[in-house]
This record gives C-alpha cells, structure tokens and sequence, in this order.
C-alpha cells in the first residue's frame, strides 16, 4: 500500500490559514485604527472650533456686560437728574409763596395789639409765637388765620401771661398748616 504524508500540506494549508487570518486581523486592526483616529480627529477639531466659538461669544458677552452695565449708570443719571429737575420744579412752583405769605399774614396783623416773636416753617406746618394785648386780640388773629387763603387750618397751642416792661401781656402760639397755590 502506498503511503501519503500529508502533513506537511496540511501544515501550509494552516499556516497559509493563520497567516490570511492575522492578515485580516491586521488589516482590520489598521482600518479600525484608522477610523478611530479619523474620529478623535474630527472631534478634536470640533471640539477647538466649540471652543474657539465659546471664547468669542464670551467676548461678546463681555461687551454686552459692559454696555449693560453703562445703560444702567445712565438711568441711574437720568434717574438722578430728573430728581434734581423735581426739586427745581417744586422750587420755582414755591419760590414766591413764602412773600405771599408774609404779606397775607403782615394784613391780618393787628396794629399795635399784637407782635409776632417768631415764624418757624417745616414743610407744611407753620408755628407762629408772638405776644398780643389780650385774648380777644389773638382770638380774632385766630379767626383771620383761619380765613386766609394761604392756611388750610390754624390752631391755637397755649397762651400764657408774661409781663412785658410792666405791662401784661398774653403770650401764644399757633400751630397752622399752609395750603402752597400752585
């Protein structure tokens, strides 16, 4: 009988076998390298161009703060100075009541039989101090206080008796709240 040794055939056919295979494996790990190095490079240089972007819209937002903050210092002047333009107003609207006022007030003086001592404003109350001959004198300043146009109500606060170079006197004072025509 005859005798084939086919080992040797077999040997290549496994060897050819392993040496396709690790071609292949090669080939495969080169292409999935490959294409693994595409897309780390393409998500690289997205991810520069993200940030490249986020560094020029934080430039941006830098300015837009800037400019924000630049309209908020303006209303704030502008918040200022119509402040200021309301107390010009109100001081030209009252600059001549405080004349009218002595002067209504000079008329409802009685000659001789009363004496104003001192005329305090705050705001819209007036404090009147004065001395006058008795108290139907003050009574009837009272009622004229009462009358004038500048005055929405006068009332009287204490009266007293002081003698003044021998004579006795009454002292008072009234308490008013001024009525400002506009």
């Amino acid at each position: 009988m005859i005798r084939i040794n086919l080992l040797p055939y077999r040997e290549r056919e496994k060897r050819a076998s392993v040496q396709s295979r690790m071609i292949l494996h090669a080939v495969l790990l080169s292409l999935f390298l490959l294409v693994m190095g595409s897309v780390y490079f393409y998500f690289s240089s997205d991810m520069d161009g993200l940030r490249n972007r986020i560094r020029e819209e934080e430039a941006k937002l830098a300015v837009l703060n800037r400019q924000v903050g630049e309209i908020e210092a303006l209303r704030r002047n502008k918040l200022e100075i119509e402040q200021k333009l309301a107390v010009i107003g109100s001081l030209e609207r009252d600059r001549l009541f405080p004349v009218r006022m002595l002067d209504e007030l000079n008329m409802l003086i009685p000659a001789r039989d009363l004496w104003l001592e001192r005329i305090t404003q705050t705001g819209s109350d007036l404090r009147i101090e004065g001395v006058a001959r008795n108290n139907d004198v003050i009574a009837g300043f009272l009622q004229g206080l009462q009358k004038a146009g500048f005055i929405r109500r006068a009332d009287l606060i204490a009266t007293r008796e002081k003698d003044v170079s021998g004579s006795r006197l009454q002292q008072f004072i009234v308490t008013c709240t001024t009525r400002k025509e506009s």
